[in-house]
């Protein structure tokens, strides 16, 4: 009810507070927030999840095969580093015959093989690092600046090619281009040298391994630089033009910090790769010759497992190696995520 004054006598007209909203035809109150929504509303509907089949099913499709893929390959075996810790013989119980516990771990680590084998394989997985991760990212930075695209074009082709010869291909390039009637030992025989027998000398063996590394892997990581520079805002460099940046300046403070997070994970991911030094090239390209500086862990646990028959040593050996793969991730991931900001998860 509204109760009013004459409007002569100056005073204010009083009114009774509105009355409360009402929600819908019915009249009703409105709902009080729902505690396990957390006061935002209504729940959303579920959806069946006969119907997310039937709507997504050839998604989920392409993704079994993958998935198939993982659990055979990836998962499934790793049930077999159980023989780490058991003795196994074959043709018996391939989980092993009997328990033997960290015997097989105290072997290799009193081993003084396994420890030179073990510097061979950080010395090649450093090198690799330190030359072929920065390469595709100087090659990027150097394509971008191009304009010409006919050349860029020709330049991409080249450089990525190589990575779709298969390993035999390449190591058997390298053994024609190095053997002593080879290309390079003509080259050096025709500016009066001698012959260098490159692929006999184990001091030769790194630089073989790494260029060949330079120039397989090269052109192909440089296209996940180029697809990372696209993405990069041309405002920024507008902004860094008007403030007086050259090139260099416009690379340094725009370039690299909008490729960085490509950047992290590709070392995140070469980091975990580390110990993992190709277990193919080096086996084509080395010789009992070559053993002080070319013999790595691969190919170490390929003699030690398959060739003189002990898979539980081995399988040791394999399962250190691994270990030390995780921690180096975890560990790089950790560092990142700290220190610059990115990080791989």
């Amino acid at each position: 009810m509204e109760l009013t004054h004459a409007a002569t006598s100056g005073t204010t007209a009083v009114t009774d507070p509105p009355p409360p909203a009402r929600d819908g035809a019915a009249g009703r109150p409105p709902l009080a927030p729902s505690r396990r929504t957390g006061g935002r509303g209504r729940r959303p509907a579920r959806i069946p999840w006969r119907k997310t089949l039937r709507h997504d099913g050839v998604l989920y499709a392409m993704a079994l095969v993958p998935i198939i893929y993982l659990l055979v390959f990836r998962y499934v075996p790793m049930l077999g580093n159980v023989i780490a810790f058991r003795r196994f013989r074959p043709g018996g119980n391939i989980l092993g015959e009997e328990w033997v516990g960290l015997r097989y771990v105290q072997m290799f680590i009193s081993d003084a093989t396994f420890w030179h084998v073990f510097a061979n394989t950080a010395i090649l997985g450093a090198l690799t690092l330190v030359v072929c991760f920065p390469l595709p990212i100087i090659l990027a930075l150097m394509l971008n600046e191009v304009r010409k695209r006919t050349f860029k074009n020709i330049v991409q082709s080249i450089t990525y090619l190589p990575h779709f010869l298969s390993i035999v291909i390449v190591a058997g390039v390298v053994m024609q281009l190095l053997s002593l009637q080879g290309t390079v030992n003509q080259i050096v025989e025709a500016m009066g040298g001698d012959a260098i027998p490159f692929l006999q000398r184990p001091e030769w063996f790194r630089v073989i391994y790494v260029g060949s590394e330079v120039w397989q892997t090269v052109g192909w990581g440089t296209i996940l630089y180029l697809a990372a520079l696209t993405t990069v805002d041309d405002s920024l460099y507008e902004a860094a033009r008007i403030d007086g940046a050259g090139r260099w300046r416009q690379t340094w403070h725009v370039t690299l910090p909008g490729i960085r997070p490509t950047m992290i994970t590709l070392l995140i991911l070469n980091i975990g790769t580390f110990l993992n030094v190709g277990f193919e090239k080096v086996l084509l390209l080395y010789a009992p010759l070559t053993y002080e500086t070319a013999d790595v862990i691969s190919t170490y646990l390929y003699r030690v497992g398959l060739v003189s028959n002990n898979l539980s040593y081995a399988a040791a050996i394999g399962l250190f190696q691994a270990c030390i793969g995780l921690v180096m991730v975890l560990s790089a991931n950790f560092i990142s995520r700290r220190v610059v900001g990115a990080s791989l998860w």
